[in-house]
């Protein structure tokens, strides 16, 4: 035991990292060591640990520096020392990625996953699968269907958890491992039957019916792991939230007879999954008492649980959630921070109004401890707060002044300031103090990308309220103190006071005069652009440019000018052909821990990069919207056919998403054979040569719309055609002779109006939008609907007319108000008033265009 001991001075000298520091070169130039014999297993290890370190740092090896250290690794092979050949397979693994050659160890790893050493089998077996391509695998196929069903867990584990990785590479080859795999999940360790269950899975993914046995099967014979019955819980829940019939009660009643297992990481996850089960017919009662439970516990974990799982609830069950205020009120002073932050955020949201000034002064006592990221959860529970109760709006807007003055990254200010703007936008009363928060914030505001959207709302709000000029000052602080993209948005905002203000435009014309002559280009060119358009006097040229600008999805937009450019760049460029980057209806947000989500993109960028491979593309000009899919093929048939319509300014390119449900059949030439109206005409087909067992492809027919825009309303008969060729479902291999013609009728489709539109619902200025549209061509009708439900009435109007449900105002009287672009760049605007009669509902439909046309098309749309 001396050996193990050390004196202070040695504790005291070797504090700190001892990787602290190193060179990529000289760590290189150490592995000569690996050469010499025998093999010092101790300084290898070392040598090898601060390779490990170097790569997981992030260090770069280039292809050479990785391939010399890689073969000077493989002479470890000869030492016989455990720990070194852990090491070593750890460092294959990691230098396999950017070496080359590094297959030629292959049979070193093979013939160590089959020796007689436990430790070093499983450890090769994960290298050998990191390292092997599809090709190889297979000659491994045997060792690896013998590891899956070997007696030592760890290789068996190994070997599943590589087999779960290869999945995604190597999908068909996994599949003929699943019977082992299904014979590993009976085992008696934990993780080998949770890990043996995650293949079966992951090889019944894409085939709902056998998962469904599979569920149901091992539902019946509850599994000895929990972590395997926690997978299993998923799958379950899974299965209940995609069925919408009675079939789904089995999944229920499972899930809730989890909730009394021995094991809390099940238990939880039971009421996790009741929790987040979007139907709504089912008792939440056993879930939350189990919750309650966990915010008693001992343990700071569970408490964490609860607490977290009773905040999500907040959203749609706030009453549910109000009974456990008492468990919630004790951890308020819970040790864990992170605890007492959900609990008073839950609170914040089930409690009464009288409840607001005693939580937020508790509130204020720990905020400054917790980290940002529970700082936002306090932020985002205040909003809410702010919109359930308006009259708190001064010492809500108090409160996140106070945080936004306090030291913070971009991600937690940001999330104040949303607050904050919310509660301007909603809240007419609370928006003077507000803007004077905001004003006060961006005088030492440190992040630009903030300073530019506060500018934003200072130019949008500023000009309404009582005393516009008091915000000026703020703004144009920014063209003297800040730098190049602050200064040209506080011109932009200084703008909009002329545009609105017109007692103030002799000020704002003398202000845009003295930013002409900034530094930056951008400055200058938005100050002269602004000034001329100002002086102009044009009401509808000011609300174009200046009060309503649309703003263009980018990365469209970009897309749009190159191949206007490579294609015809004599002609005009029209920006209303380009989507634009359309308000989303944000989802009720939770007081919960969020995950860092990658950034949304629209539909028309999802499926641009597969629009690109069509020959001849570009001539169709820039792409003018994507409609959302629908279905031609029921859930549960052999082939499943969805359908994208791609709109262009003369053309519709339709996409249909084929997906072969059958794993013994290969179809081959598969086109669409099109039914379609006489006024419309196929210009270009471009078949899916060869559709195999679950890898989706797509099929696209280019149609040129009819030159009058009424005659584009019409529906379209669709037939799936294509040659079969049976197959072996094991390896996909196609059986020997020609195959045979085949069909597969598909649901009828329509090209409706709200295909060919992009429409928005009218903002606070529609009224003197519509207004100015008055000389434009009008057409108008009155329609009997029938519905006889006013609201159900309005929501069908809007949804033939493509506009969002926010469009509809009024109770007793409904009004629609809404404009948008249609395909072509033809604006247009809609008004519609509903009211009930003795019939039905009746409505009066207007509409107004600069293109009559557009307007009757609209009114053909209804009738």
């Amino acid at each position: 035991m001396s050996s193990f001991k050390r004196d202070k001075k040695e504790e005291e000298d070797s504090s700190g990292n001892p990787y602290q520091n190193m060179d990529k070169t000289i760590i290189l130039q150490e592995t000569r060591y690996f050469n010499a014999t025998p093999v010092n297993p101790r300084k290898c290890s070392h040598i090898l640990s601060k390779i490990l370190y170097l790569l997981n740092q992030g260090e770069k090896l280039n292809t050479q520096e990785a391939t010399d250290a890689f073969f000077a690794t493989t002479k470890l092979f000869q030492s016989k020392d455990v720990m070194l050949r852990r090491m070593v397979y750890l460092c294959i693994k990691e230098l396999s990625k950017l070496a080359q050659d590094v297959i030629i160890v292959t049979s070193s790893l093979t013939k160590d996953m089959t020796g007689k050493e436990d430790l070093y089998r499983a450890a090769a077996i994960r290298a050998l699968c990191s390292i092997t391509d599809s090709t190889m695998l297979q000659a491994i196929e045997r060792y690896m269907k013998q590891a899956i069903v070997d007696k030592n867990p760890a290789v068996s584990s190994a070997a599943l958890v590589s087999a779960l990785h290869l999945s995604s590479t190597a999908p068909d080859l996994v599949k003929r491992w699943a019977n082992e795999a299904q014979e590993a999940i009976n085992s008696d360790n934990a993780m080998v039957s949770y890990h043996a269950l995650g293949i079966v899975a992951a090889t019944r993914k894409n085939d709902k019916l056998s998962t469904v046995k599979m569920v149901t099967r091992l539902a019946k014979s509850p599994l000895k792991s929990p972590y395997a019955l926690c997978l299993l819980i998923r799958l379950a829940a899974q299965l209940a939230e995609d069925d919408d019939t009675d079939a789904a009660q089995p999944y229920i009643e499972f899930i809730e007879c989890c909730l009394r297992h021995k094991s809390e990481m099940v238990i939880y996850e039971a009421a996790h999954a009741i929790v987040n089960l979007r139907k709504t017919a089912r008792d939440l009662a056993p879930a939350i008492s189990v919750l309650q439970l966990f915010c008693g516990s001992s343990k700071a974990t569970l408490r964490l649980a609860g607490a977290r799982t009773l905040a999500r609830l907040t959203a749609k069950h706030n009453t549910s959630v109000a009974a456990c205020a008492v468990d919630l009120e004790n951890l308020i002073s819970d040790p864990n921070r992170s605890v007492a932050t959900l609990a008073v955020t839950t609170l914040l949201a089930t409690g009464a109004e009288s409840s607001v000034d005693r939580l937020m002064k508790q509130i204020s006592s720990f905020v400054s401890e917790i980290s940002d990221e529970f700082k936002i959860i306090v932020v985002k529970a205040i909003r809410r707060l702010c919109t359930k109760f308006p009259r708190k709006h001064q010492a809500l807007a108090a409160f996140l002044a106070g945080m936004l003055r306090d030291e913070g990254g971009l991600e937690y200010k940001a999330a104040i300031a949303d607050a904050i703007i919310a509660l301007v936008e909603e809240n007419p009363e609370a928006k003077e103090t507000g803007l004077a928060h905001l004003c006060e914030f961006i005088e030492d505001c440190e992040h630009t990308a903030l300073a530019v959207r506060i500018l934003h709302l200072l130019g949008r709000e500023g000009p309404k309220s009582r005393q516009p000029s008091r915000y000026i000052r703020f703004i144009y602080n920014r063209v003297i103190l800040e730098s190049g993209p602050v200064r040209a948005a506080a011109v932009s905002a200084v703008a909009q006071f002329g545009a609105q203000r017109p007692e103030l435009l002799p000020n704002i014309r003398v202000l845009l005069a003295r930013c002409e002559l900034d530094d930056e280009d951008e400055v200058r060119d938005r100050a002269i652009l602004y000034s001329a358009i100002l002086d102009s006097g044009d009401p509808q040229l000011i609300n174009d440019y200046i009060i309503n600008v649309p703003k263009p999805n980018m990365a469209l937009l970009e897309k749009a000018l190159r191949d206007h450019i490579a294609i015809n760049p004599e002609e005009p460029f029209d920006l209303n052909t380009v989507p634009t980057e359309e308000v989303k209806d944000t989802k009720e947000d939770v007081a919960e821990i969020e995950v860092r989500k990658p950034k949304q993109l629209s539909i028309e960028e999802i499926y641009s990069e597969q629009l690109a491979k069509i020959p001849g593309i570009e001539r169709l000009g820039p792409i003018f919207k994507t409609n959302l899919p629908i279905e031609l093929t029921e859930a549960e048939t052999e082939y499943r056919v969805r359908l994208l319509k791609h709109i262009y300014a003369r053309y519709v390119v339709l996409q249909f998403e084929c997906i072969n449900t059958l794993s013994d059949q290969i179809l081959e030439q598969v086109h669409v054979k099109l039914d379609i109206p006489p006024e419309y005409e196929i210009k270009t087909i471009l078949p899916c040569q060869k559709l195999a067992y679950d890898k989706p492809d797509s099929v696209f027919i280019i149609v040129e719309y009819p030159c009058a825009f009424l005659d584009s309303l019409g529906s379209f008969g669709a037939t799936l055609e294509f040659v079969v060729h049976d197959c072996d479902p094991t390896n996909g291999e196609p059986d020997p002779g020609e195959g045979y013609a085949d069909s597969y009728p598909l649901e009828e489709f329509f090209m409706a109006c709200s295909d060919q539109i992009r429409a928005r619902a009218g903002g606070d200025d529609w009224q003197q939008t519509w207004d100015r549209a008055a000389n434009a061509p009008e057409a108008s009708d009155t329609f009997v609907l029938p519905q006889n439900d006013i609201n159900e009435a309005a929501k069908a109007v809007c949804e033939h007319l493509g506009l969002p449900k926010s469009a509809i105002t009024g109770d007793s009287v409904k009004e629609i108000r809404g404009g948008g672009i249609f395909r072509g760049g033809a604006p247009v605007l809609v008004r519609a008033r509903l009211a009930p009669s003795n019939v039905g509902v009746t409505m009066n439909l207007m509409a107004r265009s600069p293109r009559e046309d557009v307007a009757q098309l609209l009114l053909a749309a209804i009738g």
